[in-house]
């Protein structure tokens, strides 16, 4: 009996974190760039149970089970493994804003590869995003909206001077007559990258980076200014498997009480001594 009712509680569990996993995407479905985590669930291993001793076991049917016959095999529920992005290319929005751009992958040479901003985080450290919402500080440096310094293709950050630049669609701009050209890095996995929170993504230590990839690496891309990539995600079908994820819940939480009333029956009742 125990044994079911681990099962549902796991299965409980696998949808709770899958419903975080969505309410997540529904709440970004609007964040420009943000890359929709999509979770994948997995049955934990099935055990073969067997009949331990040397009594054999009579059936209704007069039939008796061997000495280390098999009983059968046993499911231990599910859980949700991991929680991957999907890289696919966003939507573009014309906005008008000159410090708005954003990064269309136009060719890439693995499926799962996918490009990115490079950018520079509060600690000093090089870090990832898609998001091109930028926007010209008190010094004229290019950041994120949160404030991180947007950096070329050298790691320096970029200084504008003001918000009026231009940017060609192989991201050049020119600042005072000096050519700069906006840091761009491709990885051929994308799924290695981790999500650090506010648009950011660091290098896991399986990843690798390809830094201001070009046309000889088979990687073609371009920047369109005074536009934003949307989100991937899909608000009605992400509606529709919250749903989905809430009933499935509800089932294993229905068959939890179904399995605690039957112990509690079993404790008070059954093994009451008249």
């Amino acid at each position: 009996m125990l044994r079911g009712f681990y099962t549902a509680a796991a299965g409980m569990m696998a949808n709770q974190r899958m419903q975080e996993t969505l309410s997540n995407n529904m709440a970004n479905a609007y964040t420009p760039g943000y890359k929709a985590d999509q979770g994948t669930m997995r049955a934990f291993p099935e055990l073969l149970i067997e009949r331990m001793g040397s009594k054999t076991i009579p059936t209704k049917n007069g039939f008796k089970i061997p000495d280390g016959g098999h009983v059968g095999s046993l499911n231990t529920g599910v859980y949700m493994q991991e929680a991957i992005p999907s890289f696919a290319q966003g939507d573009l929005k014309e906005t008008g804003v000159g410090t708005d751009l954003a990064l269309v992958q136009n060719e890439v040479p693995e499926e799962s590869g996918s490009l990115f901003f490079r950018v520079q985080n509060e600690d000093g450290e090089e870090r990832y995003t898609r998001n091109g919402n930028f926007t010209v500080d008190g010094e004229g440096f290019l950041t994120t909206n949160l404030g991180y310094y947007v950096l070329d293709e050298d790691g320096d950050p970029i200084n504008t001077g003001g918000m009026e630049f231009d940017v060609s669609q192989n991201g050049e701009l020119t600042v005072d007559g000096q050519a700069l050209t906006l840091g761009v890095s491709y990885t051929p996995d994308a799924s290695q990258m981790v999500k650090e929170g506010n648009d950011l993504y660091r290098l896991s230590e399986e990843a690798t980076i390809l830094l201001n990839p070009g046309a000889e690496e088979g990687v073609g891309f371009s920047i369109r200014q005074h536009h934003l990539e949307q989100s991937n995600v899909d608000p009605n079908r992400t509606m529709t498997e919250m749903m989905n994820t809430y009933r499935s819940f509800e089932m294993n939480q229905r068959v939890l009480k179904a399995y605690d009333q039957s112990m509690q029956k079993a404790v008070t009742e059954i093994g009451r001594i008249s």
